[in-house]
């Protein structure tokens, strides 16, 4: 169970294709300047991104080596073109929107990462997960970065095609987050704080005594493993001590 939780939270914090592999830029930056524009890319990403390890590692024991990134490339296309049809047909105005980066869907770093790291190498159950997982991490930074930009640049939030909440008067608005180099903006922030939180957690881990028999140990506050035994040790020694002095 700690397995599969621990591959469906990778792609969250310690494995994000955006904030911490630094793949699939262009699209993510690209398509950010509303929350509905970066909720309905992720969402597509996500669809294609599980379609496509789920049929690999279903067939990847079928795969000829030497012919299995073109194969890749067939299978993600596929399910890209599904994402588009479906889009063009029914909610046109996203379709619009997402313009030519839908497309590219295709030749997208994290989805043939992950197709060709792990689901040509894992089973069924294990690609779902990380399909998820992953997916679902994409999908959240391009949310959090779509509301930055979208209400410190326009002054609205957008959640659907033709509903918007306008919070942010005109005069007050920052028009750099409308462009490009706002949502790099952002994204360094956001990049930022995930190493931050990364370097605390690992720092927390690594306090421990390096030599935990030393005699100071029973004065040590760190939380080192060995400190029980230590302290035990200690106690047992100064009973022994009591004991000779009584004799």
């Amino acid at each position: 169970m700690n397995k599969q939780l621990k591959i469906f939270t990778n792609g969250f914090i310690r494995e994000n294709p955006l904030l911490v592999l630094n793949i699939g830029l262009c699209s993510s930056l690209g398509v950010t300047t509303s929350i509905f524009n970066g909720l309905g890319m992720g969402l597509g990403m996500t669809f294609v991104l599980l379609m496509s390890e789920i049929v690999i590692s279903i067939f990847r024991k079928l795969i000829p080596s030497a012919i299995r990134l073109p194969i890749f490339i067939i299978i993600i296309a596929a399910f890209t073109t599904i994402v588009q049809l479906v889009l063009q047909a029914y909610v046109e105005t996203l379709y619009e929107a997402l313009g030519v980066f839908l497309p590219l869907i295709v030749v997208n770093c994290i989805i043939m990462g992950r197709v060709e790291a792990f689901a040509s190498k894992n089973n069924i159950g294990n690609s779902v997960l990380d399909a998820l997982g992953m997916g679902l991490g994409y999908t959240l930074v391009l949310v959090i970065i779509s509301f930055f930009r979208e209400l410190l640049g326009s002054g609205t939030l957008t959640i659907w095609s033709g509903l918007s909440v306008t919070l942010i008067p005109e005069s007050f608005r920052i028009g750099i987050f409308n462009s490009a180099p706002g949502g790099f903006l952002v994204f360094g922030f956001l990049a930022a704080l995930v190493q931050g939180i990364k370097q605390a957690v690992a720092a927390k881990k690594n306090m421990a005594c390096p030599l935990p028999q030393e005699p100071s140990c029973g004065s040590c506050k760190l939380a080192c493993p060995n400190a029980k035994g230590s302290n035990q040790n200690e106690t047992n020694s100064e009973v022994a001590e009591n004991k000779g002095e009584d004799k």
